[in-house]
């Protein structure tokens, strides 16, 4: 991609002049790259696989997003289980207090059109995350909501009566403390899997570490894989010491590790900073990162004066935290320029895929959602550009994380 000419850039740093030296960096970064590239005869553009503009006609998933999909797909660990670079986080469907004043037919039909398109654009190794609390008032809506769609959108073997090319699922057990037995995991599984209705999952997850039965858990997931209920396991806000235990107890079983679930993205960089992103490479975990767009305060949409609405204001997403973010996103808006239009939701997805070990699971509640975070594939921040975004994010002050994460 050949950037623009610096005098350019610095036309448009000057009417933001909270970001003007890292913005500069990054564009002289750019430049440099560019002119290597045209010294080596490769400085043409590249096509711009930007999923939101370049529409499929059948879905409204550009083709040139659907095949870097394809072509990004990450192994989870040492599992077989190959999936998207880009999952989907179903937190929100279903639930009724902390994303959606409620939920009826409207909101499923969105969330359904979601579906859909996602699947269109990420084929054979599409998945979901979901978990056994998420969606209505106690739990459990959210793995029926996507039992439904799989349902409803897929033909079924004649045999088995099984959807053919379901979009593969992950799920998660909540180690609430009366629950200190390995059966309790695979009562849990058993249950999830008859709210979807598929017999199996592909990902088993411990959605956080327990207080004190931790072996037993980790031994119910080693039953499910025993059992042929799940294809791989992984863990869920495990700190770098509580990983290191799983991972060895769960070798010693003959059973791999695949992958830890964490609160990652530009805003809330805790993985690197407490030792688990180099855990999780050095034991050969995938990282798959929630909330990678700060609960959409890296879409750009939030400001001062239009704050997230519901609880997140209470989470720290408040107007002090809007304003001092504002730099990084100028900056994200510039950077995203450089690489012909991207948004601040694919440079945020993009920042994070950079790392090959690393896979994120953005929530999404309609088809445009879809549509947008598709667009942070096929292309690639350059080293300059990453960690200049990264030095730009550490002025704002990250909000609260998860407390098991400390566990």
């Amino acid at each position: 991609q050949v950037a623009p000419p610096l005098s350019e850039c610095l036309a448009r740093v000057s009417k933001r002049p909270r970001i003007d030296m890292v913005c500069v960096s990054v564009q002289r970064a750019a430049v440099g790259a560019a002119q290597q590239q045209r010294e080596k005869g490769r400085g043409k553009p590249r096509a711009r696989p930007n999923a939101g503009r370049a529409l499929r006609a059948s879905s409204g998933v550009g083709e040139a997003a659907t095949s870097s999909a394809a072509s990004q797909s990450r192994r989870l660990g040492k599992s077989d289980l190959v999936v998207a670079p880009i999952g989907i986080g179903a937190w929100s469907w279903g639930e009724t207090l902390y994303w959606n004043d409620g939920w009826g037919a409207e909101k499923e039909a969105l969330a359904r059109g979601a579906y859909n398109a996602y699947l269109e654009a990420c084929g054979e190794d599409a998945w979901i995350d979901t978990a056994e609390v998420y969606g209505g008032l106690l739990g459990g809506e959210s793995e029926r909501i996507i039992g439904r769609f799989m349902r409803d959108s897929v033909s079924t073997d004649g045999g088995t009566g099984q959807p053919q090319g379901r979009p593969k699922v992950a799920s998660k057990f909540a180690a609430i403390p009366w629950r200190v037995t390995k059966d309790s995991v695979v009562d849990a599984c058993r249950a999830s899997t008859a709210r979807m209705k598929t017999g199996t999952c592909d990902l088993y997850q411990l959605h956080w570490p327990g207080l004190w039965q931790n072996d037993a858990y980790l031994e119910g997931l080693a039953e499910t894989v025993k059992q042929g209920l799940v294809k791989a396991v992984g863990v869920s806000n495990y700190n770098e010491k509580r990983l290191q235990q799983a991972h060895d107890r769960l070798r010693d079983m003959g059973v791999p590790l695949a992958s830890n679930q964490v609160h990652y993205n530009l805003l809330y960089r805790l993985p690197e900073q407490n030792g688990v992103l180099e855990k999780c490479r050095e034991l050969g975990v995938t990282v798959v990162a929630y909330s990678p767009v700060a609960q959409g305060m890296l879409t750009g949409k939030y400001t001062e004066t239009n704050l997230p609405s519901g609880a997140r204001q209470q989470m720290g997403y408040n107007a002090d935290f809007c304003r001092k973010a504002a730099p990084l996103l100028d900056l994200m808006r510039i950077v995203g320029e450089n690489h012909g239009g991207k948004t601040p939701s694919q440079v945020a997805l993009n920042w994070l895929l950079t790392n090959p070990d690393v896979t994120v699971i953005p929530g999404v509640k309609n088809r445009e959602q879809v549509e947008e975070l598709m667009g942070a594939l096929g292309w690639q921040l350059s080293e300059a550009e990453v960690e200049e975004l990264r030095k730009a994010a550490k002025a704002v002050p990250p909000v609260q994380g998860f407390p098991a994460e400390k566990f």
